[in-house]
């Protein structure tokens, strides 16, 4: 047993991580560099240790740890087991000599003192790796007893399913321990991070300051749209600034606790800082990675005039896209990166989809936001630019089909841009530069693979890699790729080509139904033919109400909504409009007579009736008296958790994930808002939850699972989470096909490793 459990963070520096986790240890060491940070102490981890070993737990939560770590990818096993973990902690509570060295430390600090309490892992804040947001943080604690309870939840949160599951993937094999820190709270007025290199393009030649009003958890969760400002560290001079909308901040309540209060119309586009506060803030910053000797991701604070620094850790994310050419053009929009590449070209502003003859081949396409109206315009375009939109949105998801770069969510872009300029679009950083730049991550939109046949040598996964297709044009590249089948081919920019921009009802009124049928099984039919006799899975229209109000006729047909996306949509309206759905289903039955490897998926189903009478239309139609056909749902309304089973008992042999609409769903963030971008996660606890139910549900009844979405073409580590779960399949963006399946290979040998070396343990034993 150590002689001290509790150090002073000033006495602390990085040779102490081991004892005082990375949090601790960087602080002390910012208190040597001369530095503002509030004072305070920091629980060594063998607080934690002499703790759980006192209670006789430590021996168990080793053991049920190492255990949790080979089943990360059973949501529900998981879940239960870290709730029986930290049960188990919290039962254990604090050793007594620990308790009064504890209590001694706060009571130097004054009495009742309010302090901020934050966990300090092991391997945590380190080079390599962070678990930013991981373990817990409780803010404005006062007292001994609320202090005690803190520290307590603090080593809680080591066993967090979230925490296992990352420590996991990274590959951390050593037993859990924890230091926790604790600081003077900062009452503060205005706070926010400061990185010393620039998250989004890696330049280390300034800071990106971000701020907001009342405590800094609203700019760290993403809750509100901070200011940014960026600071040149040469001159200090401000490069850029961008005013957010802050809609609330945080303050200390009445009664201790953390109160959000809204803030009035015109506080909300107020501008945080001064130029020269955010200069200081900056300074600070850079002080901080002098010292540490690499870039820094900063938390401050300011309060009583005075700026603080209440975190700090090294970041972890930079060079994933390389750096962007120095800056000799000017930059004139910024937005989200959603397809990486550069394009120069004309600019053309596009404010309705019915001026799209105005694009010539190559110019630049700017627009407020597109849908599949506009896809036969944004073929003939070099790069899009729009102002709304998130990483989801319709224009990034063709332009990723296309190949183009792409910057969404740009905001003003319409306004700032004029036609007849010459920009250069990166879409690697989400900027668009005056002229024509050259460098930079690439100098060219993103090449499309090249046709190669696909070898023996291939890598070979025993999950199913699939890819998403939108167009017939790309169907004999993609299939060329080592890919085994088409998981969703969506039906919407298909039927744009085939209804050449008239609404189906429109055509119906005048008699001209079968020039559909016959487009659209042309257009599929390509695509099946190109594939066979791999799986072809067809996801049926899924217009909504405002995308088909936007074609010729539109307005005599359909309602408006105000929430189109919840709305009128997918499998009910197939229901209430059985005579348009026929002419789909009539097209894929004629595909079908020469493809049979040709699928149906029902998309947005959110009831179970509605689904009974959807099949029933699908079986007394052409295409469900053909055999073979396998009936897929997309699994995009969080209600198909609990409806799964019923499903598949109507019929249902597949279900495909629709990540991004589920994760709009599950998180009620609106998937094409810019302002929301940061609040949409695929990998969010409850998503994952989901997702996790889907996938077991599925293996328990015999029927195929995939998942389909951006995120497993964009997050390795989510599809790997994915296969641990036992995904039969992962179906990604074509240029994505490659790296997912060198992923999924890569998780699927370490499964067998880890079930090896489990049954080698075994035998041992």
């Amino acid at each position: 047993m150590p002689s001290h459990y509790v150090e002073d963070i000033a006495d602390l520096r990085m040779s102490d991580a081991e004892e005082a986790g990375g949090k601790g240890a960087n602080m002390g060491e910012m208190v040597s560099a001369g530095l503002p940070v509030p004072p305070g102490f920091v629980l060594l981890r063998d607080c934690y240790l002499a703790s759980t070993k006192t209670a006789g737990v430590a021996d168990e939560l080793n053991a049920a740890h190492r255990d949790a770590m080979t089943f990360v990818g059973d949501t529900d096993k998981l879940t239960e087991a870290c709730r029986q973990m930290q049960t188990m902690v919290l039962k254990a509570g604090m050793a007594e000599d620990v308790r009064e060295r504890v209590l001694a430390a706060y009571r130097r600090l004054g009495s009742d003192t309010i302090v901020a309490v934050r966990s300090s892992a092991t391997g945590e804040d380190g080079a390599d790796a962070s678990f930013a947001g991981m373990n817990e943080t409780f803010t404005n604690i006062s007292g001994e007893d609320e202090l005690l309870d803190a520290v307590q939840r603090c080593w809680a949160s080591l066993f967090a399913p979230r925490v296992v599951a990352y420590r996991a993937s990274r590959g951390f094999s050593a037993d859990p321990a924890m230091a926790v820190v604790v600081q003077v709270m900062i009452a503060s007025e205005r706070s926010g991070v400061a990185f010393t290199a620039d998250p989004t393009t890696d330049a280390e030649d300034r800071v990106v300051v971000e701020a907001a009003f009342g405590q800094g958890e609203v700019v760290v969760s993403g809750s509100v749209e901070p200011d940014t400002y960026v600071v040149s560290k040469e001159t200090g001079e401000i490069l850029s600034r961008r005013i957010g909308y802050k809609s609330f901040k945080i303050i200390r309540g009445a009664d201790g606790s953390d109160q959000n209060v809204e803030l009035p119309e015109a506080e909300r586009q107020a501008q945080v800082l001064s130029d020269d506060e955010a200069r200081a803030i900056a300074e600070i910053a850079v002080r901080s990675e002098r010292h540490s000797g690499c870039p820094q991701d900063t938390e401050w604070a300011i309060a009583g005039g005075k700026t603080w620094i209440v975190q700090t850790r090294p970041i972890t994310t930079l060079h994933r896209a390389g750096k962007p050419a120095p800056e000799t053009h000017e930059v004139v929009a910024q937005g989200l990166p959603a397809v990486p590449g550069e394009a120069s070209g004309v600019v053309r502003v596009l404010t309705d989809v019915a001026d799209g003859s105005r694009l010539q081949d190559g110019e630049v396409l700017v627009a407020q936001m597109t849908n599949p109206d506009w896809l036969p315009t944004m073929r003939r375009a070099c790069a899009l630019v729009t102002d709304t939109g998130g990483m989801t949105c319709h224009a990034a998801i063709v332009a990723r089909e296309l190949g183009v770069p792409c910057i969404v969510g740009a905001r003003t872009a319409t306004t700032d841009l004029k036609d007849g300029m010459v920009v250069t679009v990166d879409g690697t950083h989400g900027r668009v530069l005056t002229g024509r730049a050259t460098g930079g991550a690439q100098s060219t939109p993103v090449a499309a693979p090249a046709v190669v046949a696909v070898t023996q040598s291939s890598v070979v996964t025993a999950t199913k890699i699939y890819v998403n297709l939108a167009m017939p044009d790309s169907a004999e590249r993609v299939a060329a790729q080592d890919v085994d089948g088409v998981g969703l081919l969506r039906a919407e920019f298909i039927l744009t080509d085939a209804l050449h921009n008239r609404h189906p009802r429109d055509l119906i009124a005048r008699g001209e139904q079968e020039t559909l049928v016959d487009a659209l099984a042309a257009a599929v039919g390509r695509i099946a033919a190109a594939f066979t006799p791999r799986p072809v899975v067809y996801r049926a229209t899924d217009f909504r109400t405002n995308e088909f109000r936007g074609l010729q006729g539109g307005e005599t047909y359909e309602p408006v909504e105000h929430n189109p996306m919840i709305g009128y949509r997918g499998c009910y309206r197939y229901v209430k409009e059985p005579d348009v759905f026929a002419l789909e289903l009539r097209a894929l039955a004629r595909v079908r007579e020469q493809n049979p490897n040709l699928h149906l998926m029902i998309p947005f189903v959110r009831t179970k009736w509605e689904l009974e009478e959807c099949l029933s239309l699908v079986d007394a139609s052409p295409l469900g008296r053909q055999r073979g056909l396998h009936r897929w749902v997309m699994a995009e309304v969080p209600s198909v958790v609990h409806w799964l089973p019923e499903y598949v008992g109507m019929g249902i042999d597949g279900v495909s994930i629709g990540s991004n609409d589920l994760t709009q769903l599950m998180l009620g963030v609106d998937r094409d808002s810019d302002l929301c971008a940061e609040l949409f996660d695929e990998s969010d606890a409850a998503v994952l939850d989901a997702i996790g139910r889907i996938v077991s549900t599925a293996r328990r009844l015999g029927i195929t699972s995939s998942l389909c979405g951006q995120a497993p073409s964009t997050k390795p580590a989510f599809a790997e989470h994915l296969v641990r779960m036992g995904i039969t399949s992962i179906s990604v963006n074509p240029d994505a096909a490659d790296r997912a399946r060198r992923t999924v290979a890569a998780a699927e040998r370490r499964l067998l490793l880890e079930s090896a070396l489990a049954g080698d343990g075994n035998r041992s034993r």
